[in-house]
């Protein structure tokens, strides 16, 4: 659909990171919009022990390969011990809706025997996006009947009153080299009130071929169409971006094709290409994504002329 110009590595975890918190790693950039010169790229910053906390990286929105600020502390930090999110989170979406800008963020947890759990929670700020409180300390999105293990709310959309959400169910583990991968895939649910998440969804995508997982679904409204960008993983190793197109949000055309986006010949995203995040300037698209080892190095941006479209990829209700 789109030709992306790669503009590089923007935020380098190890030559920007400003503390023991931010050692290294970018996880699942999500760029939202503080106004017409500024975004804000949300992601989950690791520490020396791999735990990751909710920060923030604040671009020029007509250069987002230029840095303009770094925030110093966490938006929001891991949960209680014993709690869903204990052991670190990675950003599913930001959306400004009625009473602030809400965070649904995926929280994990180390079991004794399993790699983890990972479940929705959501935080919520008044401040502009400068802090985040949690709603509650326990799952927004919790386990269910097939998802024992993964409950991963990526997109959220409000509209006409509603809450649309586009997530990654889990339920069991592929061994690949006698080390256990989390099996997913991608589902659909709505409701009133997101205090009452209903169990009953439908199934958007599932793997297919030699895919074994296929989750991070962000969801666009562009061209008349919503729009999904998603992250597959095969046997074979790759860990490379898809794209589905829908005339209603819930029944998806895999068109990985048209991506427009390929591996570096060298560098940080040479390997792997993951959890793309658009967000529109003026008569541009921006994407934000990380690389190789799921996003060690920090993230990238590239960008793409959509200046013959009449959709908006900030379109969050």
């Amino acid at each position: 659909m789109f030709e992306w110009t790669k503009k590089g590595l923007v935020f380098e975890t190890a030559r920007h990171g400003v503390g023991g918190w931010m050692r290294h790693s970018a996880l699942t950039p999500t760029p939202y919009r503080i106004d017409d010169e500024l975004i804000r790229v949300y992601a989950g910053f690791r520490d020396d022990d791999g735990v990751s906390r909710i920060g923030h990286v604040d671009v020029r929105a007509d250069d987002p390969a230029t840095i303009v600020r770094i925030g110093a502390e966490p938006v929001l930090d891991i949960g209680r011990a014993g709690c869903f999110d204990d052991n670190g989170m990675i950003l599913g979406d930001v959306v400004d809706a009625p009473g602030g800008l809400h965070m649904f963020y995926v929280g994990f947890q180390r079991v004794a025997r399993a790699k983890f759990l990972a479940f929705t929670g959501l935080a919520m700020s008044t401040d502009g996006g400068e802090h985040f409180r949690r709603v509650q300390e326990t799952p927004l999105l919790d386990r269910a009947p097939g998802r024992s293990t993964i409950g991963a709310v990526h997109s959220a959309i409000h509209e006409d009153g509603r809450w649309r959400l586009w997530y990654a169910v889990g339920d069991d583990w592929e061994i690949i080299g006698g080390q256990p991968f989390p099996r997913y895939h991608i589902r659909y649910a709505e409701t009133d009130d997101l205090r009452c998440m209903p169990h009953a969804d439908q199934v958007c995508l599932l793997p297919r071929g030699n895919e074994y997982r296929i989750g991070r679904p962000r969801v666009y409204r562009l061209g008349g169409k919503y729009v999904m960008y998603f992250t597959r993983g095969n046997l074979a190793g790759e860990y490379f971006p898809g794209v589905a197109y829908s005339d209603d949000g819930i029944h998806w055309e895999r068109d990985d094709e048209s991506l427009g986006l390929t591996l570096s010949a060298s560098g940080w995203d040479s390997r792997v290409i993951c959890y793309p995040a658009l967000i529109r300037h003026r008569d541009k698209l921006l994407m934000f994504y990380n690389g190789n080892d799921m996003g060690v190095d920090g993230f990238g941006v590239a960008e793409a002329s959509v200046s013959h479209l009449d959709g908006d990829a900030d379109d969050r209700g």
